[in-house]
């Protein structure tokens, strides 16, 4: 991992991003000490991401994954437009 880039208060500085990171240091490295090489280090993000990206619930859309928000948001579009 690297480190984040931005000070606090520059133009680099990026709330959703430092909370994202944070998320995922927090969640992927808790107690490790070394995952051994990169492919495993790859996996494990990936893992990850998969997770964050379709199952976890997320409070910027009323704490639902975002699967079944984007499920929620077509099907009322498709009802709108019917």
């Amino acid at each position: 991992m690297t480190r984040s880039m931005g000070a606090v208060g520059t133009s680099a500085d990026n709330a959703a991003r430092e909370s994202f990171r944070a998320s995922l240091k927090r969640e992927i490295l808790r107690g490790a000490r070394d995952y051994g090489d990169p492919a495993t280090c790859k996996a494990r993000d990936f893992a990850w991401l998969t997770r964050y990206n379709t199952h976890r619930l997320h409070s910027a859309n009323g704490h639902v994954s975002p699967n079944e928000d984007e499920r929620r948001h077509h099907a009322a579009k498709l009802t709108l437009a019917a």
